[in-house]
This record gives structure tokens, C-alpha cells and sequence, in this order.
């Protein structure tokens, strides 16, 4: 076999590897997995980026799988899972009195899809599809992280309120709470006086897709309430079956 075709038998098993892990992945642990050194692992890897086959989470040094499905595709799958879920954050938003969200995880960080606000409140919740928040302060990103397989060791615990997770054994800790008891809460952890509570969102074949869940102010949500609205919210999402 050629020197040519010997780099690229080994390119494609590289990229193999990164996609069949199934969560970001370092070099280093690349180089330990297949017995490539860093130097020669740094080329492919190299190659694999200037091709658009891999990209690196923002801000660190993790490697995923680049996407080859065109935007427009990415769009429909997006437009798709809105759709299906709108009469669900109906029901939570009914049930609750509260402003109900839609999150996925989206390179290291949740994104909200979409929101229903059907509360009987004068005074509705402010827009925030589009929003990205850190995963470690939001009761959406919780429940993704305890029920998805995500790396911790590289998430930015950054501080932004007092009750903020502080470091990896606090989060670890949290999400192994969030795994027993089926539902996550954010007690004024991203902004001040802001609640929440969620629950993972599985699809028809029992894979993760993202969380639902429900934010209001501390006077409105106790801890006794979000602890009681997420069990709730957990047996309500229960009976859905979404198909997407």
C-alpha cells in the first residue's frame, strides 16, 4: 500500500473513532485509543478540520464530528421538533401558570428552541428563543447533562450568582439528585431572584433529544413548589410520545 493511501486508511479511522465515541473527544485520548503519536495524530487531525470533517467545541480542546447534513436540513429537523413538542409546553404551561421552555444541547451550552406562555399573568415572559445558556446553571442543561453523555471535565463553571455550582464534585453530585429524582432545578442560579425547574425530553425510541421545563420568579416558585412541579411536569412528559 502507498504512503497516500496508509495516511488516508488512517484519516478515515481517526474520524471513525471520533464519531463512533459518541461525545467530544481530546486528542489525547485519540492518541492513547489507537496507538497514533501526537505528532502524527495532530496532522490527521489537522487535515480532518482544514476538510470540514471535525470541529472543536468553542473554547477548548475537545473534537466532535462536523456535521454533513446541509443547514437546510438541520432547519427541518429543528422546524420538526418544535412542532411536535408545541402542544406539550402547552399542557406544562396550563398546568403550571408558568412560562414553559424547549432546550437542546448545543456545543456546551443549551439552547432554547421555544417557549409557551399561556399564564394567566398580565405581565408575559420576555422572548427568549435563541437564548444560550451554560448548562451548569440552568435547570434545562441539568437534566441534559444527568440523562445525556456529555464530557464535565471541560464546561466552564463560571460564577454568576451565589447559589452558582462552584466546581465538579458539586455538579456531579446535583446530577446524580437530578437521575433519582427525574427532574432538575435552577433556585437563582444563572440570574438572581429567576427559578426554574425541568425534566429530560426522551423521543419515541427512548433517545434523548433535549428538556422541557418552566421558569418564574423566586416569590411565585419555592423550592417546596419546584420540587412539586417538577414531579408534575416529570409524569405529564411521561405520557408523551414524540415521534421525531
Amino acid at each position: 500500500m502507498s504512503d497516500s493511501l496508509k495516511s488516508l486508511s488512517k484519516g478515515l479511522q481517526v474520524y471513525k473513532e471520533i464519531v463512533n465515541y459518541g461525545k467530544p473527544i481530546q486528542a489525547s485520548t485519540l492518541c492513547s485509543k489507537m496507538n497514533i503519536n501526537k505528532s502524527t495524530m495532530s496532522r490527521i487531525l489537522q487535515t480532518l478540520s482544514n476538510e470540514d470533517y471535525i470541529e472543536y467545541l468553542d473554547d477548548s480542546n475537545e473534537i466532535i464530528p462536523k456535521s454533513l447534513e446541509n443547514e437546510q436540513n438541520k432547519k427541518t429537523k429543528i422546524q420538526l421538533l418544535v412542532q411536535k413538542t408545541k402542544p406539550l409546553l402547552e399542557e406544562i404551561s396550563k398546568l403550571t401558570n408558568e412560562c414553559a421552555y424547549l432546550g437542546i444541547f448545543d456545543n456546551n451550552k443549551v439552547l432554547y428552541l421555544n417557549q409557551v406562555d399561556n399564564s394567566s399573568r398580565k405581565l408575559k415572559t420576555r422572548n427568549n428563543i435563541g437564548l444560550q445558556t451554560p448548562l451548569h446553571t440552568s435547570a434545562l442543561g441539568k437534566s441534559i447533562l444527568a440523562f445525556g453523555n456529555y464530557s464535565l471535565e471541560n464546561l466552564k463553571l463560571n460564577q454568576y450568582t451565589h447559589n452558582t455550582i462552584k466546581n465538579l464534585e458539586e455538579l456531579n453530585q446535583t446530577l446524580e439528585d437530578v437521575q433519582k429524582n427525574g427532574y432538575s432545578i435552577d433556585y437563582s442560579e444563572f440570574q438572581d431572584n429567576m427559578c426554574c425547574t425541568a425534566v429530560p425530553l426522551f423521543n419515541h425510541e427512548n433517545i434523548l433529544i433535549g428538556a422541557v421545563g418552566i421558569s418564574g420568579t423566586k416569590e411565585r416558585l419555592t423550592m417546596e413548589k419546584l420540587n412539586l412541579l417538577g414531579k408534575e411536569i416529570s409524569s405529564l412528559v411521561e405520557g408523551y410520545n414524540i415521534i421525531c
